[in-house]
């Protein structure tokens, strides 16, 4: 019966939150639809993700807890650097960081049905196996940047295969940018994400977990020249690392109907 409860509170969880995930967005997509025609509209559009954000993170229920010193609206522009484990870490930076805020995706993002066009005008995409896609993603980020407003890039470039437990090397992209636009770069940690929402092939899994944000201190940049990209993101990536907590690693378990559990549980016969 333990079994089988536990199924149940699973699927109604994962089905209430992909409800309250979903109808924000449904309910201001004509809104974002026309701001995002236009660079005027696109801080607006963002004032709108933000709040959809804290929407739903607070329709799921889920503690999010800010360790550091959270960052305000009039903060000079910085390079954002976090580790990525899960579909909702912009989720939850959008609700950390306040402001303006530039986020860096891949295109795949951009092609997404109905959402992805809106995404790919508002924010940066990148497609990393293209030079030019860099490139030209770059010279965005440092317009981004010259212009006040903060951009979040994930150095790893993809969600580490053991989230909370180990990260992707690091790409030089954010390092190099940070370097040539003299500014900041500011680590940050996210040990949880993957326990509430795991990157899992041909499914969703959703469990309630509670959240955390590390906000480590900034890193100056001032003085360095190309040649110290190397350190620096060391010096982010071990920042970044030092905040994992070992309680949170690997992720959360597929449930099962008991009597699949049971033949998911029998040795393949012979």
């Amino acid at each position: 019966m333990r079994q089988v409860l536990r199924y149940i509170g699973h699927r109604l969880y994962t089905s209430w939150s992909t409800f309250w995930f979903v109808l924000p967005f449904a309910v201001t997509y004509p809104a974002q639809l026309l701001l995002s025609k236009k660079p005027q509209g696109h801080r607006h559009l963002h004032r709108i993700n933000r709040l959809w954000s804290i929407f739903s993170l607070g329709m799921w229920g889920v503690p999010v807890r800010v360790q550091g010193r959270q960052p305000r609206p009039t903060d000079p522009p910085c390079v954002y650097v976090a580790n990525h484990s899960s579909y909702i870490d912009i989720l939850l930076l959008f609700k950390a960081i306040p402001g303006f805020l530039n986020i860096m995706g891949k295109s795949a993002l951009a092609e997404v049905p109905v959402w992805g066009p809106i995404f790919g005008r508002t924010y940066i995409t990148v497609n990393r196996e293209s030079a030019v896609s860099r490139g030209r993603s770059m010279v965005y980020a440092r317009q981004s940047l010259a212009q006040g407003r903060s951009i979040v890039i994930f150095p790893e470039g993809t969600i580490s295969r053991k989230p909370g437990e180990e990260m992707m090397p690091f790409k030089d992209g954010a390092f190099q940018l940070a370097i040539a636009a003299g500014v900041p770069i500011v680590p940050i940690t996210m040990p949880l994400n993957h326990r509430f929402m795991p990157d899992v092939a041909g499914t969703l899994r959703v469990r309630y977990s509670p959240l955390q944000v590390v906000f480590h201190e900034p890193i100056s940049t001032q003085g360095l020249t190309q040649a110290d990209a190397p350190r620096l993101r060391q010096q982010a990536y071990e920042a970044i690392a030092s905040a994992f907590l070992p309680e949170a690693a690997g992720i959360p378990a597929p449930s099962f109907w008991p009597i699949f559990a049971h033949r998911a549980s029998q040795p393949a016969s012979q």
